[in-house]
């Protein structure tokens, strides 16, 4: 039984800065690529972030590249979303999710797995 738990999520002032982490347990963590998305009220859930088996190769949604940064210790089986410089407009569940290979993608369909979700808030 996989199980994603999020964690770090919370409310915080615009340019403020959060961390979120996602535990992994039940499958082998450094064989697989592993992703954040989000879904704000109302909208369809996005991809966010995306990092590959070995953490060499990530990948970002325009609007967070800069800002956010996706990183995993395979040590500790687990993926983190640096946030920073955060807007109002960053308002949402983030959730996390593992891929169903050890290269990453930006399609929720490719990800086998997924976390209960994080909410973030962002006020102005």
């Amino acid at each position: 039984q996989v199980q994603l738990v999020e964690s770090g999520g919370g409310l915080v002032q615009a340019g403020g800065s959060l961390r979120l982490s996602c535990a992994a347990s039940g499958r082998t963590f450094s064989s697989y690529a592993m992703g954040w998305f989000r879904q704000a009220s109302g909208k369809e859930r996005e991809f966010v972030a995306a990092i590959s088996w070995n953490g060499g190769s990530t990948f970002y949604l325009d609007s967070v590249k800069g800002r956010f940064t996706i990183s995993r210790d395979n040590a500790k089986n687990t993926v983190y979303l640096q946030m920073n410089s955060l807007k109002p407009e960053d308002t949402a569940i983030y959730y996390c999710a593992m891929h169903r290979g050890y290269y990453y993608s930006t399609k929720m369909n490719e990800y086998a797995y997924w976390g209960q979700g994080a909410p973030v808030t962002v006020s102005s």
